[in-house]
């Protein structure tokens, strides 16, 4: 095997793959990057799968002897990383020995010599045979990751909860993450674009989602939005889903993972249909005040009261803790109902006001103990539930 690629290209592929490498592998292999050369596509691919969570890239090499190869991943991107701009060429030695290769980097700077593992015992990816693939906008993925994954369970115990939760309807889909103390939805509509040049509606055949649901962990959708990060919003990304496997292909680049079992909570139950008070205001001067008091708050448990006037027609924030002292901050804010107070965990209530994506949002409220939604006023349909803390006085 022998090509040569821009150090860049290496680079950037080589940092993308390198997520899908286990940082414990159960196998040697799987420490490993699987390097593919295509002398008739002059393409280079690159592979890296922890039996859960694979990715692989491609991208253009002058490829003079097609081969493969597993190459330390670890190492590879220490290397590659370091080296400066500029053509690399990276050639494979055959060896008398067939457990182990070595494989030359040679760069401007310098020559390296890497052993390597055969790419035969490398296992392949997970494929989605049978149906179609969906074709998503990547603006409806972009929006649905950002308002729902940081809502996801970090608790490996309550496997089901460390996903997102995907379920469709012929013209939308809605994104769900809950960790127990809170929980995220957002309901994206599939609406064919119009073209504002030419006054009409582009072709783009909207996939009919009625029925689909899939629990995707969100450490893979976490790769996929650092992949679409980039991408412009009117491109598409296919979506195939089988009894096990969910893929996702974006150009030269495909996601692999395995879904999570079980059936997730019926969220809707828990989100209440009616409340006897409602507060607008306005979301990033609230941030700004929860992120200056929030300096005070005690690491234990982290807590904010938040006392609301409908008389003054102002929200105030406060934090006390024995050791340190205590903050207040006020904020005009439209009270509708009676006054009253609440207290919520500072972070909860950070990172939904940093996903809620407009200028002024609307708190909805009953009793102190009962959930607490928020809401974006315009734009996007999301829905922020926390679950208060109880003040003890």
């Amino acid at each position: 095997m022998k090509f040569v690629c821009s150090q860049s290209d290496l680079n950037s592929n080589l940092s993308l793959v390198s997520r899908a490498v286990p940082s414990r592998p159960t196998h040697p292999i799987l420490a490993n990057v699987l390097v593919v050369a295509d002398s008739e596509k002059n393409r280079v691919s690159l592979t890296a799968f922890d039996l859960s969570l694979g990715i692989e890239t491609s991208f253009s090499a002058d490829v003079s002897e097609s081969g493969e190869i597993t190459l330390p991943a670890k190492l590879l991107n220490d290397i590659v990383s370091r080296l400066p701009e500029g053509e690399i060429t990276l050639m494979a030695e055959d060896s008398e020995d067939n457990d182990s290769q070595i494989v030359a980097l040679k760069s401007v700077s310098g020559q390296f010599q890497v052993r390597a593992m055969d790419a035969e015992e490398f296992p392949p990816l997970p494929t989605v045979e049978d149906g179609e693939a969906i074709q998503l906008p990547i603006v409806i993925l972009t929006d649905g990751l950002k308002g729902a994954l940081f809502a996801a369970s970090n608790d490996e115990t309550k496997q089901i909860l460390t996903g997102v939760h995907l379920t469709g309807t012929p013209d939308s889909l809605e994104f769900a993450a809950t960790d127990g103390h809170r929980l995220s939805v957002v309901e994206t509509t599939l609406t064919a674009e119009t073209d504002e040049d030419n006054e009409e509606e582009t072709t783009t055949e909207m996939p009919d989602l009625e029925g689909f649901s899939v629990t995707i962990p969100a450490r893979a959708l976490r790769e996929l939005e650092r992949m679409i990060g980039n991408r412009s919003e009117s491109d598409t990304i296919a979506l195939q889903v089988d009894e096990a496997q969910v893929v996702f292909q974006l150009g030269h680049q495909r996601l692999t993972v395995r879904k999570l079992d079980g059936a997730y909570p019926n969220y809707q139950m828990l989100i209440p249909k009616q409340f006897t008070r409602t507060i607008s205001l306005e979301r990033k001067r609230l941030l700004s005040s929860l992120e200056r008091v929030a300096v005070l708050a005690d690491q234990k448990n982290n807590l904010v009261k938040c006392t609301f006037s409908h008389e003054e027609g102002q929200v105030s924030l406060s934090v006390e803790t024995q050791d340190l002292g205590s903050a207040k901050e006020s904020m005009p804010a439209e009270v509708t109902g009676e006054s009253g107070e609440i207290a919520f965990n500072v972070k909860y209530l950070m990172d939904g006001l940093k996903a809620l994506p407009t200028t002024d949002i609307k708190m909805q409220l009953n009793e102190g103990n009962q959930p607490v939604i928020f809401n974006p006023l315009g734009g996007l349909q999301m829905t922020y539930l926390v679950m208060p803390v109880q003040i003890v006085n």
